[in-house]
């Protein structure tokens, strides 16, 4: 079942169903633009044989950052250096999908000391995060406008679709979750309201694009959090989804607070049994997804045997398999897994041993391997897990600080 097409709503084919999720790549240039290190990254992940690539955060704002080495999709001008990047991408014969955000609050003080928010609510980690100014009226029109504008941009490249970011904690995340979106007007209070404006986003992307074009959405089954986004609340958002007629969900959860695509399916530091069984991390939820909706669905985290892929393919569990860290430290065996030839992709676990600072480490040593792969340099694993879990901090620092001088 891996190895077959797939064809989405739209009428686009996808030449198998492993998909390489999204990873931030963090290696723009002064200017937000790419680099010729994103052409090499990406035409060595076409060459795993992946039906779909899709990028990492291309955000709409450059004061809005998840990173300081992210792209921003804003400038016509930026047209010939996207287009290298696409052709790169779909080197051979696969799709490649442009992630579009904006981070809202979890825009770092590097970026911005007061980021745009549906509400004043603060995120309070290591004091990287100012607080949030509520938007106006205005700033959220603007926001559509610039999704918009990134998505034409995408496909005026020759990319072949978009997936709009809407988990994770990042702004339309923010405005669907009740902990961080406290408004009284039509984009807050009800889960309707809250959806408001990722709904609205997704119409007007559709306008520009066209009917063939695939857009995809990013959505939390849950925040993980008391008080946040709920299953129940994620259903709903769903259903309006299938509405939408989009051509694929990936469902994912947890905000920086709570990053439980790193971490969730882990007590003491080890894997919990029930993981063990049945390796992806959010496959009940997409039992319950099934059961109201036949979106085309796709899960990212935990997927790491051939069998086990082949069996929720099979059984309608999935429709694709969603990869992420496998394509840096396995990145070299995938295309021998599509073909069956390898049983297992081997999961690397790199932690400090001191809790909080285990996600930091996971993600500054898989941020590192990144800029390595981009250098056209190999995979390193011998890295100390905590200067990994220091590494971002630094980076994003002197990042920010060579773009502003």
């Amino acid at each position: 079942m891996i190895s077959t097409v797939l064809k989405l709503p739209c009428g686009a084919v996808l030449k198998n169903r492993l998909v390489k999720s999204a990873m931030t790549e963090r290696i723009s240039n002064r200017d937000y633009e790419t680099v010729k290190g994103h052409n090499r990254l990406y035409e060595d992940w076409s060459a795993t044989g992946a039906g779909l690539l899709i990028t990492g955060n291309v955000v709409i704002d450059r004061k809005h950052l998840e990173s300081a080495g992210n792209v921003c999709f804003d400038d016509e001008n930026m047209l010939p250096k996207l287009k290298s990047w696409a052709e790169a991408g779909k080197k051979h014969g696969n799709h490649i999908w442009v992630q579009i955000s904006h981070s809202g609050r979890q825009t770092n003080r590097f970026g911005t000391g007061r980021p745009l928010a549906p509400s004043e609510v603060q995120l309070k980690k290591l004091g990287l995060f100012g607080k949030p100014k509520a938007m106006t009226e205005e700033d959220i029109l603007k926001v559509i406008k610039r999704f918009t504008k990134a998505a034409q941009l995408a496909k005026e490249a020759g990319f072949t679709g978009v997936q709009i970011h809407a988990a994770h904690g990042y702004l339309l995340s923010q405005f669907l979750s009740p902990n961080t979106n406290l408004r009284s007007d039509q984009w807050g209070g009800s889960i309707d309201n809250r959806s408001r404006l990722l709904l609205t986003i997704i119409k007007e992307v559709r306008k520009v694009v066209g009917a063939d074009f695939p857009i995809a959405v990013k959505l939390n089954s849950a925040d993980f959090q008391r008080g946040g986004f709920t299953e129940e609340e994620s259903l709903e958002v769903v259903r309006m989804l299938d509405n939408e007629k989009i051509d694929l969900l990936e469902i994912s959860g947890g905000t920086y607070e709570k990053l439980a695509f790193f971490t969730m399916n882990e007590e003491d530091g080890k894997l919990k049994e029930s993981t063990k069984r049945r390796e992806a991390y959010f496959i009940d939820f997409a039992k319950k997804i099934r059961s109201i909706s036949q979106l085309p669905l796709m899960i990212t985290g935990g997927f790491r045997s051939y069998d086990f892929c082949n069996e929720v393919l099979s059984n309608g569990e999935v429709d694709l398999i969603g990869m992420a860290r496998p394509f840096i430290t396995n990145r070299d065996e995938i295309l021998d897994f599509l073909k069956g030839k390898l049983p297992r992709l081997e999961n690397l676990v790199l932690r400090t041993g001191i809790k909080q600072f285990e996600d930091a480490a996971e993600g500054g040593f898989y941020a590192r391997q990144i800029i390595r792969f981009s250098k056209g340099k190999g995979l390193k694993i011998n890295m100390s897990p905590l200067w990994c879990s220091m590494f971002l901090i630094i980076y994003e620092f002197r990042k920010a600080m060579s773009k502003k001088f």
